[in-house]
């Protein structure tokens, strides 16, 4: 069939239904959604790696007449006056950066939006209605410092007639298991969903006291256990990397480590305990006793703990440390941030079986179980048996991308900062269908059927190992990172 050629013509069965990505990074929700059984016909990206990234993925190999509008500006197809120019969709989803809203006078819902973001979904939604609204951002949008922006939120859908909890549903990969989506990623996002049903019935219900719970619950499910994740589940075969030395630790980095997991197994050796979990500081290695009590009463009292706590360290393991300092002359010319270490690796053996991170406040050592999230700056996990960062295309597997998700050329710190501010794929699908499986009845019956009738696994080859893992996947082609 020609590319061109309208498949409507040829009788094609038409997508069970259509969906816009707005802010739509490198695709998290773009991946989830073709899983579900939908076709999407709007993508808004300002930021145009991000935005090559996304066509390279999931618009490039698309037949002509699939491929959706693209936009690089949202604020240019909602207009104020105007009809939008975003097409009719079914889903609407969004992981939309959050703004002051204005708190003057008696402004509400959509007034008070204006000049923000969020005014311009809230103008899709308006004029679009579609039937389901998915909307991603940080967990502190419902904190107590953005309660404002929160409630107008909450509002303002309300207003334009969208069935929506007031109390967030929060949700983190890394409480799904693996075979339903689930990703080794602490990554707690707050999603807002909602149904169309009408402004006035909103206010029916509401006047009723029938205010909807969260989707979800933010616990571990269908019993997993969060405990049971394993980093490498997520990692790429070294001989698979491309130019892998690039993610090799240097040398002054494996000093750093070795030295101090000298002292893990000095410790270990002479008490039969592990590091305690506090920050220790090296050079506040000194006796309690030679501590100035009126310079520890003068700093900020987090402070003053840790460096009590580092001076009975020492005292308790005075003989070690010593020993250990002896043999590490040149530990003291390490650089100040390497001269502290975080332990919160609990029982692990060695500091080389950990997942580390080079943080400004020092070296953070966790067990190699789940990782922390990910972030749009450079701070990589290291995963310390393999003596390397992750990789752009590991930490893309972290957030639920499929193996054959790929950068390209890229450079290297785009990609992170791409995946950082992505969406996981796994919480979103879980989410969005557990909402649609709730919602069901007032919900377009091909949406629900589609929905509810994908697999458990948005991206069955993210993950790969053992346990509830339905296939063990081995990658051994060179990876594109």
């Amino acid at each position: 069939m020609d590319e061109l050629t309208d498949p409507t013509e040829l009788g094609a069965r038409r997508p069970a239904f259509r969906y816009a990505d707005l802010f739509a990074g490198i695709g998290g929700f773009h991946a989830m959604l073709d899983h579900a059984g939908g076709e999407c016909v709007y993508v808004s990206e300002i930021d145009r790696e991000a935005r090559i990234t996304y066509a390279r993925n999931w618009i490039d190999p698309l037949p002509e007449y699939r491929r959706p509008m693209v936009n690089t500006d949202i604020t240019l197809d909602t207009p104020e006056d105007e009809e939008v120019g975003v097409p009719e969709h079914d889903v609407l989803a969004a992981g939309f950066p959050c703004q002051p809203f204005s708190k003057s006078g008696y402004q509400r819902g959509m007034d008070e939006a204006r000049g923000t973001l969020f005014w311009n979904i809230a103008r899709i939604l308006q004029d679009r209605t579609p039937a389901v609204v998915l909307l991603e951002n940080v967990r502190n949008i419902a904190g107590p410092r953005h309660r404002h922006e929160w409630e107008t939120i909450i509002r303002t859908l309300r207003e334009i007639g969208y069935r929506v909890s007031e109390t967030p549903t929060v949700f983190s990969p890394h409480f799904l298991p693996p075979d339903m989506g689930g990703t080794p990623q602490v990554r707690d996002r707050v999603f807002i969903l909602g149904t169309y049903i009408g402004p006035e019935r909103v206010r029916e219900e509401l006047e009723a006291g029938l205010q909807p719970s969260p989707t979800v619950v933010r616990a571990p499910v269908d019993g997993w256990k969060a405990t049971d994740w394993r980093t490498e589940w997520v990692l790429d075969a070294d001989e698979s990397i491309k130019d892998i030395q690039r993610y090799r630790l240097s040398a002054d980095e494996v000093a750093w480590v070795d030295a101090w997991d000298d002292l893990v197994q000095r410790i270990w050796s002479r008490t039969g305990t592990r590091l305690p979990g506090f920050p220790l500081w090296a050079d506040h290695f000194v006796p309690e006793r030679t501590l100035d009590l009126v310079e520890l009463e003068a700093l900020p009292r987090w402070k003053s703990q840790i460096l009590v706590k580092n001076a009975r360290f020492y005292d308790d393991n005075k003989t070690v440390v010593d020993q250990w300092r002896k043999a590490h002359p040149g530990f003291k010319a390490f650089p100040a941030s390497r001269r502290k270490l975080e332990w919160q690796a609990q029982d692990t053996a060695s500091l080389w079986d950990t997942v580390m991170h080079f943080r400004p406040s020092g070296i953070r050592a966790k067990a190699a179980t789940y990782l922390p999230a990910l972030v749009a700056i450079t701070q990589t996990s290291i995963y310390g048996p393999r003596r390397r960062r992750l990789t752009p295309h590991e930490a893309a597997r972290l957030q639920g991308f499929p193996r054959s998700f790929t950068f390209g050329d890229q450079r290297d710190a785009a990609s992170y900062k791409q995946v950082g501010n992505g969406v996981a794929v796994g919480a979103a699908w879980h989410v969005l269908r557990s909402h649609v499986e709730r919602d069901a009845a007032d919900l377009p019956a091909e949406l629900v059927r589609s929905v509810l009738h994908a697999e458990d696994n948005p991206a069955r080859d993210a993950v790969s190992g053992t346990g509830r893992q339905a296939a063990d996947v081995v990658t051994s082609e060179p990876v594109a990172v």
